[in-house]
């Protein structure tokens, strides 16, 4: 006998949830049965009360219920996470083995059944950033629970920082802030910046003030990539905030590498990378407005580069504003080709889940004709495995990674 309350959903809501989706909006619920608080594991069932799954339950979010499982036999117990974040740690280990696994993502939200939870690894320093009132209320026994796994396995981990500094938590009824959670059995490490090793190039990562969780995991081998087909070329990289595909592009054995980025802070920590790595005598760092460099390059008919690299920050974060978004990209994507020699090399992304496949590749066609260039396709590639995608759940797939030569 189940002891949940019933939130009854909307036929539709049933074929989107049924097949694995995890989630169900406000206006999807038909009825309640039962008393509940927000945060609470809540049954979801459909018009005629067949158990669909089981989920948190924040009537602040749009997101209503986040379904966290579909086993009714399933017991929301210590037992219950501690398999979760074992079923989610073997994976990484495997998909992302020896030092890489020392520096990737452990928990990517709903595509590791965790709604609303993001854990980033850097060496013995933990990442967290929680989105769901769910998780909020459980952390307690989550987060020791996820330190004992790891170290059951063997692995080192000396704090847990939360940066949870989003505005998306004050959507779940939640207060932004961020700092050190206090984990039994020891004292916070003594600083919040930590080196990482990530495909042999070392970077400082201020898991504090840096970008999203300190650093941007999701390219890691992409930016293999371009390390592979670097050697020897003129590189311009574009966005390159604190310069991971320049580094890559120099270890890889560029003749040079331009590295641009609108940031001064930026620019000051992809000059420390490239001390840092040895190859600041390849690799310059320039501040300035990609959009207007790329017009100023054109303008003088810049020949200086054979390999362009473009990895903007996402152009659109709502369904709303693709349409300027698509804009934006094509007019950067447009310029780079125009300014590469035949033969030249242009890698090119979005992670940004509502400008799709489909549109990017579009988007890709159009700035290629109006550039009056055709495009041989070198390689296409998305986030790395430790962000894995769920087919059942579209919104896990959002980067795009596309190499091509200029023909």
């Amino acid at each position: 006998m189940r002891t949940y309350p019933k939130f009854y959903i909307t036929k539709k809501a049933e074929r989107t949830v049924r097949p694995g989706h995890p989630w169900v909006y406000g206006e999807e619920v038909t009825k309640v049965e039962g008393t509940y608080e927000n945060g609470d594991l809540v049954d979801v069932v459909n018009q005629k009360g067949k158990y669909l799954g089981t989920g948190f339950v924040n009537d602040h979010s749009k997101i209503r219920v986040r379904i966290l499982s579909s086993n009714t036999n399933d017991k929301f117990d210590s037992a219950f996470w501690e398999r979760r974040f074992q079923y989610a740690f073997a994976y990484r280990r495997t998909v992302m083995p020896g030092k890489d696994f020392r520096c990737c993502r452990l928990v990517f939200g709903e595509a590791d059944q965790f709604p609303g939870l993001t854990v980033d690894r850097y060496n013995d320093i933990l990442v967290t950033q929680t989105l769901s009132l769910g998780i909020e209320v459980r952390k307690d026994v989550l987060f020791p629970l996820m330190v004992k796994v790891l170290r059951d396995m063997g692995e080192t981990v000396s704090g847990i920082y939360e940066r949870n500094d989003v505005k998306i938590r004050v959507l779940e009824g939640l207060e932004q802030g961020k700092g050190w959670y206090p984990l039994a059995g020891g004292p916070v490490p003594a600083s919040c910046i930590t080196t990482i090793d990530e495909n042999g190039i070392l970077y400082d990562v201020d898991v504090e003030n840096g970008q999203k969780t300190g650093f941007f995991l999701d390219q890691k081998y992409n930016r293999r990539s371009v390390a592979r087909i670097a050697g020897g070329k003129h590189v311009l990289d574009c966005f390159t905030h604190t310069g991971s595909f320049a580094l890559n592009a120099a270890k890889g054995g560029a003749a040079h590498v331009t590295a641009v980025d609108v940031s001064a802070e930026a620019c000051k920590m992809a000059k420390a990378n490239a001390e840092k790595n040895g190859v600041a005598d390849v690799m310059d760092v320039r501040q300035a407005d990609v959009f207007a460099l790329l017009d100023e390059l054109e303008a003088s008919h810049c020949r200086d580069y054979d390999f362009i690299i473009l990895d903007p920050p996402a152009f659109t974060k709502s369904r709303k504003t693709v349409h300027n978004a698509t804009g934006g990209y094509k007019d950067i994507n447009r310029k780079a080709m125009k300014l590469l020699p035949r033969g030249g090399y242009l890698a090119t992304c979005s992670c940004s889940h509502f400008m799709t496949e489909e549109l990017f590749i579009e988007m890709l066609r159009d700035a290629a004709q109006e550039a009056g260039v055709s495009l041989r396709q070198v390689e296409v590639r998305q986030q790395a495995p430790d962000h894995p995608v769920l087919w059942n759940v579209p919104e896990t797939f959002y980067l795009k990674f596309f190499i091509f030569q200029v023909v």
